[in-house]
């Protein structure tokens, strides 16, 4: 395990976030977001380690996995959630969105306890599960089935106070990839009530040319913006850093124009490797440092 003095050492010349903001767009503005940070490539990291290594970077928020392999496992989230966000809490961090394996109202997921223990810890917003197409059924019936278990758990969510957001992802088996068909079972719940996790990695891979449509139509329900790049590799997207990736500023200035003032989170999903390993870990915050830099400069 490294050091304080190293880990600082490593993440300590980037500057700290602004403060959490609330849960929807609201007026646009010329300031930067908050940034948060997706904790993904840090899972198996003590939780004190972990939060010392993002505030470390500069982060006031962060997106936490609570999921199976996440830092949190469903099944223990009354007993580690609250000890995660303490450890954030500590250092000045809050956990702005928490991803999740929720897409219905599901005992098997422990829906319901997940999603009371974040309210009582002030986690605003959640992301979904995707939906996926499968089987011998048209994508139309497929979205029919979709509709009831997307309205439980919008009502659950109202309910006990947390924001479910939906993310685009890129794949012919995933509802929403193409951003129209889940925008359109989206209609159906006030924007306060449903929201989109906005991936413009996923959209660029998907809508090529067309992408600023598919913002377009999801721009007054985006609850949080990530930014995550890639390259192409013949027909294969292959993560790389933000700087070096066919996204770009132009996003930032389309965010921007409309009503979008954040929260955005930096996702770093290129890396392969063991954040146990000193080695790796160094390799890591300095990516993520890296990655940070240059999505505070398109935010410039």
């Amino acid at each position: 395990m490294l050091s304080r003095r190293a880990l600082l050492g490593l993440a300590g010349s980037l500057l700290a976030g602004s403060a959490v903001r609330p849960v929807l767009a609201a007026a646009p503005s010329p300031k930067a977001p908050e940034f948060s940070l997706f904790t993904k490539h840090l899972v198996g990291l003590p939780y004190d380690q972990l939060a010392e290594i993002v505030a470390g970077l500069g982060f006031k928020g962060v997106e936490a996995p609570v999921r199976k392999g996440g830092h949190v496992e469903p099944a223990r989230v009354e007993e580690d959630l609250p000890k995660l966000a303490e450890a954030f809490r500590k250092r000045g961090v809050a956990i702005t969105l928490m991803t999740t394996d929720l897409n219905e109202v599901s005992a098997a997921d422990r829906t319901e306890q997940v999603l009371r223990t974040a309210r009582a810890l002030g986690i605003p917003r959640y992301r979904m599960k995707w939906y996926a197409y499968a089987g011998a059924k048209t994508p139309w019936q497929q979205l029919d089935e979709i509709k009831p278990r997307l309205r439980d758990l919008v009502a659950l969510s109202k309910e006990v106070g947390v924001l479910p957001c939906y993310q685009n992802h890129s794949g012919s088996k995933y509802v929403g990839a193409g951003v129209w068909d889940m925008a359109m079972l989206m209609r159906a719940h006030p924007a306060e009530d449903l929201a989109w996790a906005f991936d413009f990695f996923h959209a660029t891979v998907e809508g090529g040319l067309s992408w600023p449509n598919e913002l377009a139509l999801v721009q007054d329900r985006i609850s949080m913006a990530y930014f995550k790049n890639f390259k192409w590799a013949g027909k294969t997207p292959e993560g790389c850093p933000l700087a070096e990736g066919v996204v770009g500023r132009d996003a930032v200035a389309r965010l921007r124009a409309g009503s979008f003032r954040g929260p955005v989170c930096l996702h770093v999903e290129y890396l392969r490797g063991n954040p146990a390993d000193p080695a790796h870990l160094r390799l890591a915050i300095e990516a993520t440092r890296r990655d940070f830099a240059t999505l505070r400069e398109w935010w410039a």
